[in-house]
């Protein structure tokens, strides 16, 4: 059928020839599964009987994954499928699922897997296992539409989307749902081509007004698929970021802020960062108020202090009026460098240097105070060691400059930190450092008594 079916049949090698084996449906010799079954025993005695087989069978199918062996994993589900066969109805039944997960595993990265294979495997478990044909037609579409094969994948959900088997469950009813929504994201992408072509016609032509109206029929149908699965509580990121954009482009801004305030407020959805940014992202472009701005990018720091549009969150913060805003957005900086991964995010340690002085000539002092207490017990060493203060210089001179600042304002002019970066000889940066040696020496906490 395919190279990855023809290396499963390989032919047995001379050592193996006399060797007792496992044989499989189709033939296939396995003188290692023989081994291994032997190897089993349970009180002491040699059990070789079918829940034996098939249950070692899925261990090193097992093993073989996590070890990306993926040869020998396709060997030994060969073996495997015989659970197909079980007389325990319980097993029997479960089997197709776990055949199917386990196999589209290995087709996925097989390096002798294709198309062609993944496409047969899929039609044949599609039938096996019946009431599972949705999972696999969704998870079928998603492996065709990675890659690339958007036809394909669209005629594999709108068959999925008219299968019906038995009583429909609740279960069945989301899968329906998610399948009918994924052929929304198909139909999105045809959207955007037709936008994508729209803006480079002109308004007054006639072709304008036929390729409008192509994308209001491609657009009220996708709006149909989108629309009923964000309905429901879950993570649907490229959905409704798809549905929003939509909605914006025929204006109905009022029923895109209403998505997008939904998916970030309803408590019925689990928490998710992103559905803040889109909202967030969504008020930028309206020009909301600063307020407005501030009260979702809050929320956003709450779950993530680290994102990146903290730094933004923090200079909003700093051009309010109020003074709780100004005392927020040093917490916002300290809570950003909290995390490895903002080390050497030269912004932020700017925004710090500066913020912090203007803090201390400001006479907020305990607001400083109230950071560092719960820092300084492993901020120094995290930050602010001979080590770091040697590959920081020796890095990027900037930063460095920018880090003595703060280690001098929080920890005196006899922090290593300081100490190292202010002795060394640098022309360009010579004026900076006269700087900050004065500002250590006038504003630095510990010259405070704390």
């Amino acid at each position: 059928m395919s190279d990855f079916s023809e290396e499963l049949v390989r032919p047995t090698t001379e050592d193996e020839q006399g060797e007792p084996c496992v044989r499989s449906g189709s033939g296939m010799c396995f003188p290692w599964l023989q081994n291994h079954i032997e190897s089993i025993a349970s009180g002491g005695k040699q059990e070789k009987d079918f829940a034996q087989t098939t249950s070692a069978c899925l261990s090193f199918i097992q093993e073989a994954l996590l070890k990306h062996q993926w040869q020998r994993a396709a060997e030994y589900m060969h073996s495997y499928l015989q659970i197909l066969e079980d007389t325990d109805s319980n097993k029997r039944q479960g089997a197709p699922e776990i055949i199917w997960r386990l196999g589209s595993e290995i087709l996925y990265y097989h390096p002798k897997s294709n198309v062609e294979t993944f496409n047969t495997f899929a039609d044949r478990m599609k039938n096996i296992g019946i009431t599972n044909y949705l999972k696999i037609s969704l998870q079928h579409a998603l492996y065709l539409l990675h890659h690339g094969l958007l036809e394909d994948a669209n005629r594999i959900l709108t068959q999925a989307e008219t299968w019906r088997y038995g009583e429909k469950s609740s279960s069945q009813e989301v899968l329906i749902t998610l399948i009918q929504a994924y052929k929304g994201l198909l139909q999105y992408y045809s959207w955007s081509k037709k936008k994508m072509e729209l803006s480079q016609l002109d308004k007054d032509d006639y072709a304008y007004n036929t390729a409008s109206q192509n994308m209001l029929n491609h657009s009220w149908k996708t709006s149909i698929n989108l629309c009923a699965l964000i309905q429901i509580p879950g993570v649907w990121d490229p959905f409704v970021k798809s549905y929003v954009e939509m909605l914006e482009f025929y204006g109905d801004r009022d029923g895109a802020r209403e998505v997008l305030n939904n998916y970030a407020y309803d408590e019925k959805f689990p928490s998710n960062p992103n559905a803040h940014v889109y909202l967030y992202n969504f008020l930028k472009r309206e020009k909301a108020p600063r307020e407005k701005l501030i009260s979702v990018l809050k929320i956003l720091y709450q779950i993530v202090p680290s994102h990146e549009l903290m730094l933004e969150f923090h200079r909003l913060l700093r051009k309010s009026d109020k003074q709780e805003h100004h005392k927020l957005g040093l917490e916002v900086l300290f809570g950003i460098l909290d995390f490895a991964g903002c080390t050497k995010n030269i912004t932020a340690w700017k925004y710090l240097a500066k913020y912090l002085k203007q803090t201390l000539m400001g006479s907020h002092l305990a607001w400083v105070q109230e950071e560092w207490n719960s820092r300084k017990s492993w901020w120094p060493s995290f930050h602010f060691s001979y080590f770091w203060a040697k590959r920081n210089w020796k890095d990027d001179k900037t930063l460095a400059c920018e880090k003595a600042l703060v280690a001098g304002l929080l920890l005196g002019k006899g922090c290593k930190y300081f100490r190292y970066v202010s002795k060394q000889d640098h022309q360009v940066l010579k004026k900076k450092m006269k700087q900050m040696k004065k500002s250590v020496k006038k504003y630095s906490i510990v010259n405070s008594g704390l």
